[in-house]
Formats: structure tokens, sequence, C-alpha cells
């Protein structure tokens, strides 16, 4: 049962004029994370809120409480790229035909998903135009026109923009969504070395986006021949992993295009020897997404567990009068401590509201993952102190008003790394090194995250796929890390009895 929303008229005047407070705790989730864990998610993105159902299904409002995550890494990655001289720019949303179809293999990757323009007013139109999906197609035509000689590069684009995929799959808020928020990078330059170079640097970006402020570990990889993008020459991706679900989520991918576009778009430069060549690209992306992965490996069966690093609040303080209690002082207290938070530069807000309990406005807080909540009541007041409580682990501490910033700021920092350590732990607990494929079946079963030898061929990919098929769906290759364990000589494939080449992850995923 949900409480009234904040803000709503809960509360009536009595006859003697004065207001009812809402003493209503009722405010819980009624699905838990480790029973339901799908009913939980969708339960906690709308209780949070995070976000909000849409009338056309795949579609979700997102809320200011989600707005305000993805800004927060959108400040940190936009201002790092521009240190590597990327600039920003806008291009259309549209898309036409005969530019989409141009490069085969990525139109074939992205066909199913494309959604299409067919009617203006009432009347059809000649051309149906495509909505972007990526915009490699719509970008290409306008790079190679730019880029004449080795003067014009390299020429590195990143656009923050909306893209459309009319996907059919079961459609779940931020993980899989038809229309989502994204940056998209798309660089060109004159040397296979420059490009190499630049896919790491922004998979390394991608990284401390997921550990460093969504405190969620991620594996760094290549994906397969198979798995790679639709069109490019390889893929380099970081990879969580969600324990409930037993499944692995690509948080990023980042890239190398090789020259496969540049020859359908003929993006050519002529270089300082005066010779045609063809351009090296890139193109790199993360979403809207990262803010599902968020939930799903931090939330809890009170709501949403938010790291104080992406938190639009990091702290709320909670005003807890008694009967014949100062409450003048108390509110007083909560000003003096909220402008002290507010000029250390840390994120706090006070819930003065007057028509909810104590008790309600903890349960509001906690559904919505503020970080710290600050009590202060009558004995705080007396003692010259604030009581902070967690909400990663319900820790409460009697802090001191003269060590106040010192000790809220020591908390965060620690609330971000336990954060951060309990994931790490239960993923790793999650991951299974096996040889066979009996010990892949059982793994699988027990929904785990497996490292496994492997030839590194496609037909064996592709019938580990259909032997695995099932009401869970198919096992696929995860990634190879970049941090390959030793491969004894004669280790043979877990799949096929070959030869294995490398080491990779495999597992169900989103």
């Amino acid at each position: 049962m949900a409480g009234p929303k904040p803000g709503s008229s809960a509360t009536k005047p009595k006859a003697g004029g004065k207001k009812e407070v809402k003493k209503e705790t009722g405010l819980g989730l009624t699905n838990k994370k480790d029973d339901n864990f799908g009913e939980w998610y969708s339960e906690v993105v709308v209780s949070g809120e995070m976000i909000e159902y849409y009338d056309i299904s795949g579609c979700y409002i997102l809320r200011p409480w989600a707005m305000s995550i993805w800004e927060t890494m959108q400040v940190f990655f936009d201002a790092e790229i521009k240190k590597m001289k990327i600039k920003n720019c806008y291009f259309p949303l549209f898309v036409s035909p005969g530019v989409l179809q141009r490069e085969k293999d990525h139109i074939e990757g992205f066909a199913p998903e494309v959604a299409w323009v067919t009617k203006s007013g009432e009347s059809d139109l000649e051309v149906p135009i495509a909505i972007r999906p990526t915009s490699e197609t719509v970008m290409y035509p306008y790079y190679s026109k730019w880029i004449r000689g080795h003067r014009d590069l390299p020429l590195k684009l990143n656009q923050w923009c909306n893209v459309v995929r009319w996907e059919f799959s079961h459609p779940t808020p931020f993980i899989r969504s038809r229309e989502f928020l994204w940056q998209e990078g798309h660089t060109a330059f004159a040397t296979k070395d420059e490009a190499d170079t630049e896919v790491l640097e922004i998979l390394e970006l991608y990284r401390r986006i997921y550990e460093e402020y969504l405190a969620i570990p991620v594996i760094k990889g290549k994906k397969s021949e198979m798995e790679k993008f639709a069109g490019g020459l390889y893929t380099t991706s970081v990879e969580a992993f969600i324990p409930n679900t037993g499944r692995g989520i690509q948080g990023a991918t980042s890239h190398c295009l090789g020259q496969n576009f540049a020859k359908m778009f003929e993006i050519n430069f002529e270089n300082e020897k005066g010779e045609k060549a063809m351009v090296w690209q890139n193109s790199w992306a993360y979403s809207t997404r990262t803010i599902g992965v968020m939930v799903m490996v931090h939330g809890d069966d009170k709501g949403l567990v938010l790291p104080p690093k992406v938190a639009s609040v990091q702290v709320i303080i909670v005003p807890v009068p008694y009967k014949d209690a100062d409450t003048q002082g108390i509110f007083d207290a909560c000003s003096t401590t909220l402008d002290t938070l507010s000029e250390a530069g840390i994120r706090a807000e006070v819930d003065s509201r007057d028509n909810y309990s104590p008790g309600w406005k903890y349960s509001h807080w906690e559904m919505k993952g503020v970080p710290l909540r600050i009590e202060i009541g009558p004995k705080d007041l007396a003692n010259n102190q604030v009581r902070a409580v967690r909400r990663d682990n319900s820790g409460k501490k009697d802090i001191p008003r003269a060590a106040l910033v010192e000790q809220v700021k020591e908390l965060l920092e620690s609330i971000q790394q336990s954060l951060f350590d309990a994931a790490k732990e239960k993923r790793d607990v999650c991951i299974q090194v096996i040889n066979t494929w009996e010990e892949f079946t059982e793994a699988l079963s027990q929904k785990k995250m497996i490292l496994a030898p492997w030839c590194d061929e496609e037909e064996v990919e592709k019938d580990v796929k259909t032997r695995t098929k099932g009401e869970m769906g198919a096992a696929k290759t995860l990634c190879s890390p970049f941090e390959q364990p030793a491969l004894p000589e004669g280790t043979k494939c877990f799949a096929s009895g070959k030869p294995a080449k490398k080491w990779s992850y495999w597992g169900r995923s989103y």
C-alpha cells in the first residue's frame, strides 16, 4: 500500500482547525528484491520517483530525480572529452533511406528496430524517413565533405541526443526502452594507432562513470565477432553483472570502426606525401541504461539506494519535534545545519512539511535513496549535536555541530566506497571459472557469470547459444577480458574441445 504522495492533500483540517499529521508509514514496496526481482524493479523506479509510465509502450518519462543523475554524469564526461579536444555538435533526428542502407552489415544489424515516418498530416510521404537508431549514417556523408586533407584530421565530434529503437522484446525502464538519451562520439583519424588509443581512453572514462560515480564494478573487455557492433572492426565494452537475475549487462561500448564506413561513405584525405588515403574511425556511446544498472545493483527492499556522488540530494535533514519540545529551536537548528552543509558544497535539503510525521518522512526519503539522513530532536538540540543515519546500512552516528561538515563528508565518502565494495563482493561471488561443458551448464543454472577457455570460433558461439536456449534465454559471450588469466598449454575450449585461444566471460544477458 503506497501512502499518500507528499504534497498531496492528505490532510484535512480537523474541527478545531488543527491539521491531522500523517503518521502512516505504509510507503513500503509490495515486492521484495530477492523474491520477485522484475516486479520489485518496476515498482522501485516509480515509487522512488525516477520514472513515470507513459501511454506509449516502451517509452518512459524521466522525472527530475533521474534526470539529475544523468546530468551529474554528463558534467563529468563532457569535461573529460573536452580535455581530449572532442567538440559537441548536433545532427538531425531523421535519416533518408538511401543513406541509412549504404552500409549493409550496419543496417542489417539495426533494421528490425528502425522506426519510420510515413505520413505528414493525411498525406503519405513520397519517401519514408527513418528516425535515427544511431548516427553513423547520419553524420558520415558530411565527414566525407569536411575531410579533404591531413590538416582536417583528426575530426572529433560528440552529440548528446535521443535515439529511437523500436524494440519488441520486453521493455524495461532505463534498460530497454524505445527512446533513450545518450551521448554518441564519432571520430576520424589518419592512422589506426590513433584510433586504437582513443577507443581505450574512452572506455576508461566509461569505467570511471560506473566505478567512481555509480559505485558499480565493471569488467573491461573485447566483444566477440558475433557480438561486435554491426559494420565495425572491433568493439570494446564495460560489462556489469546483476547477481539477482544472474545476467550480464553491457554498460557502455567503444567501437573501432576501422575503414569500413570510410569506404562506404568515401571519407578520404590526402596525406602528407600527397597520396590519397582512407580515414580510421571510432564511435562510442553510453546511455540512460547506466541509471537502471545502478538501481538494480544497489536498490533494496526499502527502495532506491543512491551513491552520494550522483544523488541530487546527498543529505536530507528531518526535524523531530516532540509535544512540548522547543519546536522553533529545532527548526532553526535544521536551517543552520542546511546552511552549513550547503556552504561546504554538500547537496542538502530540509523536509519541514508539518503534515507528515518524522516516521513517514524517513520512509519517503529511504524510498528515494538519499544517502544520509540527519535527524534533529530535543535531545540533539540540548547536546548541540545531530543524529546521522546511513541509507546503505542504517548505521547511526551522533555528530557534534562543531564537526558537522568534516564528519558528514567522511560519511558520504564511506557510503560511496561501501556501496562499491558490497557490489563487488556480491558480483565476485557470482563469477565461476569452468573448463568443461558440464561445469558450464551447471554454473549457468546457478545464475553465474562464467569465465571459460574458448577457441574463439563463431560457429562454436552460435552452437552454445542454440544448446542453451530455454525459458531464461540463451547464453552468449559477454566479453573477453583485457586482463587475461594464464592459459596453460593444451587447454581445451569448454564447448568444442578444440585448443583454447583465450578466456571469455559467458552468461545470460539483458
